[in-house]
């Protein structure tokens, strides 16, 4: 390969070729000295050296962990509401595949690209909030917990979802290299990987939330629920969901240039179709917390200060945003869709931030408050998410049309 146009589609690139290829992409693109940059970049470094701080004298030396309260900000937000926001793949590639619903095409391979890397992220983020990260294969392989635990289905569900991403989304790494051929077989891999990935993600999405099952005691009763796992799933459809229409508001602005004309002028019925979806799944939602209040029979709760609290997160970050979908899609108002996937985007991290800590041990008399290390690391992991995303959309066919040679391969095998 030469870097060209024509060098990179050629028909079979030497090994020699791809490698040179590699090396001119790794060169920066654009301004390095930007604002975003800088900031993201600082975070980073910092984030960098807290981490060989926690590895060198543990989680005490920046954490607030501890025996009582034993999940922090790390397992919350990086791992719980990260695998929530990244349900958007599932849900699209479910669509595309399954149902035959082409119009969501254009977007598809940035949602499973983010999902991808929000796994792997992640994943780290476990690694980091484990007190001996060296025991991190011991839920695979059932060691201490057993065959049967919640943990040992969840961690080959995640590991298993991360290599099932990883396939979906690599017939556009061999786009980018121009191996025609590893894109044939790759393309020939993906619709088994969807159906794979989508039982994989029902899975675990609702695995996470049968894990609070088992700290019935600890939880506020408005919080705890038998439905929990159901919950977890359902919401994980328009945290998705929502994710793709803010991740997409913003793609629009930083990637316009790559952006193709014809993408261009779907995105609206695009957005259209996933408020739409969002409004459904919602409102499910909502008919299955009334019914998790009836049958656990915990009206009783919502006139306390907690109750109150856990009607700000159902009612204002679950219906109020549930309506604005319905008008906006009466109007087609693409303004009120965004506010109201933010909206969204903010209530499942509330969901997921009072069951995992503010409604756990509620009562206990010295509750757990993250560090600043703690919220600093994970806007590093978050900034390194967006710098992996950034680079990748930069130089493969993510946003932008693929190569001709790979727009004739046949229907299912394309991504």
């Amino acid at each position: 390969m030469n870097g060209d146009t024509q060098s990179i589609t050629a028909p079979h690139p030497t090994a020699r070729e791809v490698w040179h290829h590699v090396r001119t992409e790794l060169r920066p693109k654009g301004r390095l000295l930007t604002s975003f940059n800088v900031i993201s970049g600082a975070v980073i470094a910092v984030g960098i050296v807290l981490v060989i701080i926690r590895f060198a004298f543990g989680l005490g030396s920046i954490t607030n962990l501890s025996q009582a309260f034993p999940w922090g900000l790390w397992i919350t937000f990086d791992v719980i509401t990260g695998v929530a926001f990244a349900g958007g793949a599932y849900v699209l590639t479910f669509m595309v595949y399954v149902l035959g619903i082409d119009r969501y095409k254009p977007i598809l391979r940035a949602t499973i690209l983010n999902a991808f890397l929000a796994y792997v992220f992640y994943a780290g983020a476990v690694l980091l909030d484990l007190g001996r990260p060296w025991h991190i294969a011991n839920p695979i392989i059932g060691n201490s917990f057993g065959l049967s635990s919640v943990l040992f289905l969840v961690s080959w569900h995640f590991a298993l979802y991360m290599l099932t991403a990883l396939v979906e989304f690599s017939p556009a790494i061999a786009e980018w290299l121009g191996l025609r051929r590893l894109r044939k077989l790759l393309g020939s891999l993906t619709f088994g990987a969807v159906i794979f990935g989508v039982t994989l993600s029902t899975l675990h999405q609702s695995g996470l939330g049968a894990v609070f099952m088992m700290a019935k005691d600890k939880i506020f009763p408005l919080w705890y629920s038998e439905y929990i796992p159901v919950l977890f799933f359902v919401s994980s459809i328009f945290a998705g969901l929502s994710m793709v229409v803010f991740e997409g508001t913003i793609s629009e602005r930083v990637f316009d240039h790559l952006i193709t004309s014809k993408s261009r002028l779907s995105r609206a019925d695009i957005l259209v179709g996933l408020a739409r979806i969002c409004a459904g799944t919602m409102f499910v939602y909502l008919f299955l917390e009334v019914l998790s209040l009836t049958h656990s029979q915990t009206w009783r709760y919502l006139w306390s200060s907690m109750g109150l609290w856990f009607l700000v997160e159902v009612v204002g970050f679950v219906a109020v945003p549930c309506v604005f979908y319905v008008v906006a899609l009466r109007q087609r108002n693409f303004l009120l869709i965004r506010i109201a996937a933010i909206m969204t985007m903010v209530g499942v991290v509330l969901n997921r931030m009072n069951i995992a800590i503010f409604a756990y041990r509620w009562d206990a008399p010295h509750h757990y408050i993250p560090s600043w290390m703690e919220v600093e690391v994970t806007l590093a992991i978050v900034f390194a998410e967006i710098w992996a995303f950034r680079w990748i959309v930069n130089r493969m066919p993510v946003l932008s049309d693929p190569p001709l040679w790979a727009s004739e391969q046949p229907k299912h095998a394309s991504t």
